[in-house]
């Protein structure tokens, strides 16, 4: 059987991920994404600051215009019902592959606690007539944000009280979730952003409107397709890694193995799965370094961390398992970072590196201090490093 040490695992990394200096010329913003599966986007700073990381010369501006005026990314609710930002032609195999699934849930749950709440008697009903609504109005009106469409569509009122009794409960809107439902289902998209990067307002559109038509692709097509192409990125990994990372079931996982012919290989005494194509050795990327921001995929890519996690969970995930802004050396993490009063960014190491690899930080941050040019960024998810109490 194989076998994958550690530092070869963590030399895949910095190349499959894009954070050491392979590829001439850079691959582009799309591809990099694409190669990925997708990027975390719940932290609207995320994706920004994934990218700048990833690709030399990045600016704000360019993934604007990927987003809003060329349209060959979207932001789109998926795996484990987070927000990623995907390329336009993956879509159809994200939906099924995974989106669909967040759309049942969503919409059960949904209509479970507007009966409950007594908005409705009929929930189905009730829930399509609003769809439906939201759509019409989107198709007649044009980008339109959550507040406008609330205040336009009597279908979006109505609350619910999530936790009758507590201190965090009390009466909440049911319209946003309509929404919800009607984003996981792929039938409206995160428009044009009427914040800054760094905060997220987007007026919601019209999927027909947006993006163009494309049919359907079969589940288990999706499924093969979308774990092949995550095994090539973050391969080789665990079955619990792939049954958590595209939130489904272990017998969904190990079908979705099966059809790609994954092979069995060991890791560090540990099972665990890669490509067939994939068993070569790999070449050593030489020393590297990286700042990543909260939630980037790399950082939250694995269900089992602790090849390149180490001892230091406690200080750079949150209680509730988001990971925070994370600095790397040659493929794992041993530290993170954050800005202070003036908006320089700092590196928090939490191990020795060398002189050496704290130089190569300290010019990242630099440089990344220049880039943000004055724009203070607060991660959604603080870690305790982050909060500078690590």
């Amino acid at each position: 059987m194989r076998s994958f040490t550690i530092a070869e695992r963590r030399a895949r990394l910095a190349r499959r991920h894009f954070l050491a200096d392979f590829a001439e010329p850079a691959p582009s913003i799309a591809d990099i994404a694409g190669s990925l599966v997708g990027l975390h986007a719940t932290d609207p700073a995320t994706p920004y600051l994934s990218l700048w990381a990833r690709r030399p010369g990045f600016t704000v501006a360019d993934l604007d215009a990927a987003l809003y005026e060329q349209r060959v990314l979207v932001k789109h609710l998926a795996m484990r019902r987070t927000l990623w930002m995907v390329r336009v032609g993956d879509l159809p195999l994200i939906q099924s592959a995974a989106s669909d699934r967040v759309a049942d849930n969503e919409r059960r749950r949904l209509i479970a606690d507007a009966l409950k709440a007594g908005v409705c008697s009929d929930g189905d009903g009730w829930l399509d007539t609003a769809c439906a609504a939201v759509l019409r109005h989107l198709s007649e009106n044009g980008p339109t944000n959550a507040r406008d469409l609330r205040a336009a569509l009597p279908q979006l009122s109505g609350t619910y009280d999530p936790a009758p009794g507590k201190r965090w409960g009390g009466q909440t809107p049911l319209g946003p979730r309509i929404l919800t439902v009607l984003s996981a289902r792929g039938d409206i998209m995160r428009g044009p952003n009427e914040g800054r990067w760094t905060t997220s307002r987007p007026r919601w559109v019209s999927a027909s409107h947006w993006v163009p038509a494309a049919d359907a692709v079969d589940p288990e097509t999706a499924r093969a397709d979308m774990v092949r192409r995550w095994l090539r990125a973050f391969g080789p990994a665990t079955l619990t890694d792939v049954k958590w990372w595209f939130g489904n079931t272990l017998t969904w996982a190990r079908h979705a193995l099966r059809d790609v012919d994954a092979v069995e290989v060991d890791l560090d005494g540990a099972p665990g799965y890669v490509l067939p194509d994939e068993l070569d050795a790999e070449p050593d990327p030489g020393p590297w370094c990286a700042l990543l921001p909260g939630l980037d995929v790399t950082t939250m890519g694995w269900f089992d961390r602790d090849w390149y996690l180490g001892g230091h969970r406690a200080q750079v995930f949150d209680t509730n398992g988001n990971g925070g802004p994370t600095a790397w050396c040659d493929g794992r993490i041993v530290g993170g970072w954050g800005q202070d009063d003036d908006g320089r960014v700092e590196v928090r190491l939490l191990e020795s590196v060398g002189r050496s690899a704290q130089q190569a930080l300290q010019r990242r941050a630099d440089e990344l201090t220049d880039w943000l040019n004055g724009v203070r960024v607060s991660p959604r998810f603080p870690s305790p490093l982050s909060k500078g109490s690590g």
